[in-house]
């Protein structure tokens, strides 16, 4: 994962196979929690799952103000640029 792009296809792959939300429900506006029906579980979960693919330990101060998918792309963006 190099752009934001890349981050937002591979987080929208992690949606649909492991959380089995539409595709087309993923846009960078959709609410994790009020329009794709996470819940504090599968929170932890997706960030296990980015643990794994960026192989950089996720603080959970960094998702505690993440609210949309949005959110978790600049999250991510931080974590493997910095």
């Amino acid at each position: 994962m190099k752009d934001k792009k890349e981050i937002l296809e591979q987080l929208t792959s992690i949606l649909v196979e492991e959380f089995e939300i539409e595709k087309e429900e993923i846009t960078l506006e959709a609410n994790l929690y009020q329009e794709l029906d996470l819940d504090s579980i599968d929170t932890v979960d997706l960030v296990i799952k980015l643990q794994e693919i960026t192989g950089k330990k996720i603080q959970p101060e960094t998702f505690k103000s993440v609210r949309t998918v949005n959110d978790v792309v600049d999250a991510v963006d931080q974590l493997i640029n910095s």
